[in-house]
């Protein structure tokens, strides 16, 4: 490898390029050494910085983010988005996680640790607005945009130094540098040359980071790290590879892949090709969704049906924004249902087309709603899309259904209004709703 003057390296904020005299602690960490066109200390360096094009690109906090950017006076307060006292945390600023809430934990739990945390409840119709923004952005600069979620994705930019005049990881810290300006919030970025390796890398150096992996470097990189860092190794998976004294991925990589397959089978070779950062899959716009649902936890059990319905109201309107964010729709419409008693029931209904609308998402899973509420007291409701496909062809015109029709034109006259003017800037009747406790 040559010495670290060969190195390529650009600075973050102007894109100049800078030449290296010093390697930097860390090959993607800043440099000692100002960038001499602007004075900025965000200096990107790696031996392979010119070569790599697959990158994962992360909205830091992204709910959370949004609420103080709305919000000025929330800048320097710790800030929890979810449900109240049953419910879970959605996001929380890095504030609030410097008291050790984190997301998905309990609500009760994130406010004893942090008391003085300001909590807001999601909006998600708003949150999906803004991420319909950023996802035109991205597509702007590849066609291959894979979502994994509203605030991030794979993006693969082979081919793009002739369309943009820039290397890809050029490309990319200015698109951090556009979201930043034109969005105010941050994005973290992680650049190598498959799917697994960008998205550990842009784990490295949140918030507002940018890091990278090489290809060279992979294998020593992930040699002394956890085997939980590995997607799809789940804890279940973790505990029996303890048991088999498997605890590190250079144990994985030293292992005899046959040995590996006959202990654990097909996943025994995926975790051996993981472990030597062998990663082939494609940065697919179809994405790996399978499923877009919404669901809640009630602060008090729910029995009646008219409490019950302005509940599933709401939760079809997040999964249509979030189905409408990703240019998705769904043939079969989920209906998810816990007691109080913690029993789980789920109900499902296929449709002749596939969907995206609210108002015909809300009314398939209304129909089971009502068959259900016979008097139990439900602590969870939750609704969801399945059999995904791309939005073209969905919600065709009826000949039978003129009423539907209706309604759906209303439903996207009123996205339109929400594109130009915010997520909470129209709605329905029904959305405000709130249930009788």
């Amino acid at each position: 490898m040559a010495g670290v003057e060969g190195w390529p390296a650009f600075c973050r904020d102007c894109l100049s390029d800078v030449s290296l005299s010093v390697a930097p602690a860390r090959a993607d960490a800043p440099a000692d050494a100002p960038c001499p066109a602007c004075g900025s200390t965000r200096i990107l360096a790696h031996p392979e910085l010119d070569r790599l094009t697959i990158a994962h690109m992360d909205c830091d906090a992204f709910y959370a983010a949004i609420e103080k950017r709305d919000d000025p006076s929330l800048k320097d307060k710790p800030v929890i988005v979810g449900g109240e006292t049953r419910g879970v945390v959605s996001t929380c600023c890095y504030i609030a996680r410097t008291y050790g809430v984190r997301s998905a934990m309990p609500m009760f739990q994130a406010k004893r640790l942090c008391p003085q945390a300001v909590i807001l409840k999601p909006r998600h119709g708003h949150y999906s607005a803004v991420a319909r923004q950023i996802r035109k952005m991205m597509e702007d600069l590849t066609p291959l945009v894979e979502p994994l979620s509203l605030d991030e994705a794979f993006l693969d930019l082979s081919g793009t130094e002739r369309i943009h005049h820039r290397t890809p990881a050029k490309t990319m810290a200015a698109l951090a540098a556009r979201i930043e300006r034109e969005i105010a919030i941050t994005v973290s970025i992680g650049l190598s040359g498959n799917k697994f390796l960008a998205k550990l890398a842009s784990e490295l150096d949140k918030p507002r980071g940018f890091a990278v992996i090489g290809m060279a470097e992979a294998k020593s990189f992930l040699r002394d790290k956890k085997i939980g860092i590995m997607r799809g190794a789940g804890k279940v998976m973790q505990a029996q590879l303890e048991r088999d004294g498997l605890t590190l991925v250079g144990q994985l990589q030293d292992a005899d892949p046959r040995e590996l397959a006959r202990r654990y089978g097909a996943t025994g070779l995926w975790l051996h090709r993981m472990a030597n950062a062998e990663d082939s899959r494609p940065v697919d716009p179809g994405g790996e969704m399978k499923t877009i649902s919404s669901e809640t936890t009630f602060n008090t059990d729910l029995s009646r049906l008219a409490d019950l319905e302005s509940v599933l109201w709401r939760q079809s309107e997040r999964v249509s924004a979030r189905a409408k964010s990703h240019g998705l729709a769904g043939k079969t419409i989920v209906l998810k249902l816990k007691t109080s008693d913690f029993r789980l029931r789920t109900r499902s209904a296929s449709l002749d087309a596939p969907t995206q609308l609210a108002d015909r998402i809300f009314r398939t899973a209304l129909a089971a709603l009502k068959r259900e509420a016979d008097g139990t007291r439900f602590r969870l409701l939750g609704v969801g899309l399945s059999n995904l496909a791309p939005e073209l062809g969905a919600d065709p015109a009826s000949l039978i259904d003129t009423e539907g029709d209706k309604r759906a034109a209303a439903e996207r006259a009123m996205d339109k209004i929400r594109a130009k003017f915010g997520g909470e800037s129209v709605g329905k009747g029904r959305a405000f709703k709130k249930p009788r406790l």
